[in-house]
């Protein structure tokens, strides 16, 4: 891949980044208004680290399309964003997100970004009626589905497998070792089909044997809503509704590098150059101001600020 353009070995890099299940998202540039060092049609792909791979831009603007594209891979979202000091143009679209231009430069960019996450994976562990119907119900909402069975070889890979969720369907069959390589695991949720005694008496079993609280507050016993449920279909359905629920209402959590911090040399304070009110060009530098008074002192007087800030006396 080395030898492809960048363009090419850059797009040849999503399809391996889909195949081993590693979230990121493809950043492409809409819209350039001069001066400028990048085009329309300019692409980059973010993985969740912040690895930039492509091109859309010198490294002023970098931070800020790094730090919007981790964003848009813990939301799941695509987002619109606007890096540029004319305030005309963010007052004419309020849906693009603005960021301001750190570049001295001046010029405006605007990219759409579209993250790429893999579906969460559940692992049904289980071999009954239930956990059949809750496996093809799992793969129906867009889930990636995992089946194990109870044996201590097959409990031994939950940690391997680093699955979102943990469905426990064993109902009589195994029922306290595979919670227990479940709640063992660093799986974030554990679901467990069973009636409210039946699992109070499973939760006093694994804090006999030693399970620590913060790792049965994962637990949900029993799963999913009371539905007065018969079959194995419907036992199925409350549980993969609990887990439904559970990923729409929490977030992964995926480190966010923010972008370096440049304190303010009027009043001291630290300004995020993506988030700035108003940037200064001067002395070959852009300057980065959190309100219009500190705006003003500096243009009144930059070389004393700019003096106060590297520590020389006024």
């Amino acid at each position: 891949m080395s030898n492809l353009p960048t363009e090419f070995a850059m797009l040849a890099l999503a399809p391996q980044l889909i195949a081993a299940q590693r979230p990121f998202a493809l950043a492409t540039v809409i819209r350039v208004s001069a001066p400028s060092s990048t085009v329309v049609g300019a692409q980059a792909i973010i993985e969740a680290d912040g690895t930039l791979h492509g091109w859309v831009g010198g490294g002023c603007a970098k931070a800020v399309v790094v730090q919007a594209a981790q964003q848009a891979i813990v939301a799941g979202l695509p987002r619109r964003i606007r890096i540029s000091n004319d305030g005309a143009l963010a007052d004419a679209d309020a849906d693009v997100e603005q960021h301001a231009m750190p570049c001295a430069s001046n010029g405006t960019l605007e990219l759409f970004i579209q993250p790429v996450v893999p579906a969460p994976l559940l692992v049904v562990l289980g071999a009954t009626p239930a956990a059949a119907e809750a496996r093809v119900l799992g793969q129906r909402m867009g889930l990636r589905v995992s089946a194990l069975a109870d044996s201590q070889s097959d409990l031994a890979t939950l940690e391997l497998l680093q699955p979102a969720f943990v469905l426990i369907v064993t109902q009589g069959e195994g029922d306290e070792a595979a919670l227990d390589a479940a709640l063992r695991s660093p799986c974030p949720a554990v679901l467990l089909i069973a009636s409210p005694r039946k699992a109070a008496q499973l939760r006093e079993r694994m804090q006999l044997q030693g399970i620590a609280e913060d790792r049965l507050a994962v637990l949900q016993a029993p799963a999913g809503p009371y539905l007065h449920a018969r079959t194995p279909a419907e036992v199925a359905l409350g549980a993969i509704a609990a887990v439904v629920a559970l990923r729409r209402t929490t977030e992964a959590v995926v480190p966010v590098v923010a972008a370096p911090a440049y304190v303010n040399p009027v009043c001291g304070m630290a300004v995020d150059p993506a988030t700035a009110k108003h940037v200064i060009a001067f002395g070959g530098m852009s300057h980065y101001f959190c309100c219009d008074g500190c705006k003003l002192r500096f243009e009144d007087a930059p070389d004393k600020y700019l003096a106060i800030a590297r520590g020389v006396p006024a």
